[in-house]
């Protein structure tokens, strides 16, 4: 694999976003393409939330959700153990070196993870490999410089600018998001239909929830996100705690209201 670090890391404030994930929140775009009997990989899968929603829009089709992360793999096998109501199996795996022979799936499906990756041509190449000619290699990824957000928030718009510099330093790409259909062209993809979604967060509970899990990966004490800023001599701790304080501050806020922009694509193999 390209050396990349994951700028996220694994902690509660992450997983805690990852499990929210369903078909209909975060793969719209995705849904209308699927049928029962279709096999589908999920790469880049978390704890399997997302891999499960799929899973029942596929069935009785295969599913395999892949990651690199052995404990977060382990977590997913047991979730969908327990609340997947379809078969659905989960293994530690390298996107850049995929455990599958070639035309093996029907649809291979990444969420949140091309932005994440030193080399996300080479990613969508080894994904294209094992999907089946015909098939969709479909990606989704955010774009956070356009991150949008009311009331203003300085202390927010840092963290932010701070997060994009952290990206540059793990050669990931926080601007993924417009680059998706570029990069499928680079990946020589002929017959691509590009999209954009939104996440809205704006009611109180919204607010509470997406202000806090921020707060957390900021300013959690052993946070990888923050250890990781303070390491690369981009923030003092200080900063962390003003960072966690911003979106403290957006979230108790009843004029709070945040935007997230995605890219997505639907590659023909």
């Amino acid at each position: 694999m390209p050396d990349t670090t994951y700028t996220h890391g694994h902690d509660d404030g992450v997983l805690r976003s990852h499990r929210w994930r369903t078909a209909a929140n975060s793969a719209a775009y995705l849904l209308p393409r699927l049928a029962p009997g279709l096999d589908l990989l999920d790469v880049g899968c978390g704890p399997g939330t997302l891999t499960c929603d799929l899973a029942r829009a596929v069935a009785p089709g295969r599913v395999v959700g892949i990651d690199a992360a052995s404990d977060v793999v382990a977590a997913a096998r047991s979730e969908a153990a327990a609340t997947c109501s379809v078969p659905v199996s989960f293994e530690v795996a390298d996107l850049f070196a995929l455990p599958f022979a070639d035309d093996s799936f029907d649809v291979v499906h990444a969420h949140q993870v091309l932005q994440h990756v030193a080399d996300p041509v080479g990613a969508l190449v080894e994904m294209r490999r094992v999907c089946r000619p015909g098939g969709v290699v479909a990606a989704r990824d955010a774009d956070y410089p356009t991150f949008t957000f009311a009331p203003v928030e300085p202390d927010i718009d840092r963290a932010t600018a701070a997060y994009g510099e952290l990206t540059r330093c793990n050669r990931a790409r926080w601007d993924a998001g417009r680059l998706l259909l570029g990069l499928a062209h680079a990946a020589g993809f002929d017959e691509v239909e590009p999209s954009a979604s939104t996440w809205c967060f704006a009611t109180p509970d919204e607010r509470a929830w997406w202000g806090g899990l921020w707060a957390d990966r900021f300013g959690a004490p052993g946070s990888f996100l923050g250890g990781q800023l303070l390491a690369h001599g981009i923030v003092e701790r200080a900063d962390l705690d003003a960072f966690a304080a911003g979106w403290r501050r957006w979230a108790a806020s009843p004029d709070g209201w945040f935007a997230v922009l995605h890219g997505e694509i639907l590659a023909t193999a």
